[in-house]
């Protein structure tokens, strides 16, 4: 992806969202306190009907496959609704890829799509066959939007004020780098095993070639890190990448030494703790959209807006 693609429209008070359950059952206080934060930006939120769901056999998911699938392509081609935000990750969306009418959702103008984790499938999804840009960012049902001010602060400023500095120069303070260097490129990645995972599948992103990749993970061990980064590696994938940005890697063992045995050799910047993804709190950053990394700075700086 050298291009960038379809922005949506920012939001506005008054706007209609809609909540969907791809992956994981969520929990309702958590759900409920998530959507209150939303209302108190002065948004309509609606709960798509099957997001408290759980499977009857395989409580790690959100309800059936069908209906997880259904709550989503619902919502997205639904023409009063500005924005869709995902209540939590966990596992499932993988299950639900084949049952979505991609055609469908293609002829709908772009809006707002959220998420992180698990929705990495989804994003690499919207990018290859819808070719949206979409927002990786924290979820609905997630302790880190409801506990951390400036995770919600971080991802209302991307939603309603795109242009403003706030939601162009991203980064954290524990930001440094690994690999020194500036580079752009269009922004893409996420949750690391997911785009393993996605590779060889009609949804994953076929290549990173021109881009600044985002990785980042949860409650790994390093020889798994290890082998998703290699499977990558081997596949091609990395080819051409342009820079990497690496974000939190909770409930992980030590990453950076391996990070710089397997992308040190692609000789492009790469910048650790950018302060994307698990744990605490987390930034917001736009996927599929022309960016800057100075891995000096330890910043990402947009070069375009995320939303209109």
């Amino acid at each position: 992806m050298t291009a960038a693609l379809r922005r949506p429209r920012r939001l506005v008070p008054g706007d209609r969202v809609a909540v969907v359950a791809p992956s994981g059952p969520v929990p309702k206080d958590r759900l409920d306190a998530g959507c209150e934060v939303l209302r108190s930006w002065g948004l309509d939120v609606v709960v798509m009907p099957h997001v408290l769901d759980v499977h009857p056999s395989f409580d790690y998911l959100a309800g059936s496959d069908a209906d997880r699938a259904r709550d989503l392509q619902d919502a997205w081609c639904d023409p009063s609704v500005a924005a869709v935000l995902c209540a939590r990750g966990g596992y499932g969306v993988q299950r639900v890829s084949s049952l979505i009418d991609w055609e469908a959702m293609a002829a709908v103008e772009p809006k707002v799509f959220v998420g992180y984790s698990d929705i990495t499938a989804l994003h690499s999804a919207f990018a290859r066959l819808l070719g949206v840009a979409t927002v990786h960012g924290p979820m609905v049902g997630t302790e880190a939007f409801v506990t951390s001010s400036s995770t919600a602060s971080a991802l209302r400023s991307m939603l309603f004020e795109p242009s403003s500095r706030a939601a162009r120069v991203l980064g954290a303070s524990s930001a440094r780098a690994l690999v020194p260097g500036v580079a752009s490129g269009v922004t893409v990645g996420g949750c690391l095993a997911l785009l393993a995972a996605e590779i060889g599948t009609p949804t994953g992103w076929p290549s990173a070639a021109g881009c600044i990749v985002l990785l980042e993970d949860v409650g790994e061990k390093a020889y798994r890190l290890d082998g998703f980064v290699t499977h990558l590696l081997r596949a091609g994938w990395f080819d051409g990448v342009a820079g990497i940005a690496l974000g939190s890697w909770h409930d992980c063992e030590p990453v950076e030494e391996l990070m710089l045995d397997r992308l040190g050799p692609l000789g492009v910047p790469i910048v650790t703790e950018l302060g994307f993804g698990h744990g605490p709190s987390t930034i917001t950053i736009p996927l599929g959209v022309p960016a800057t990394l100075d891995a000096d700075a330890g910043t990402l700086t947009l070069d375009a807006p995320a939303l209109t």
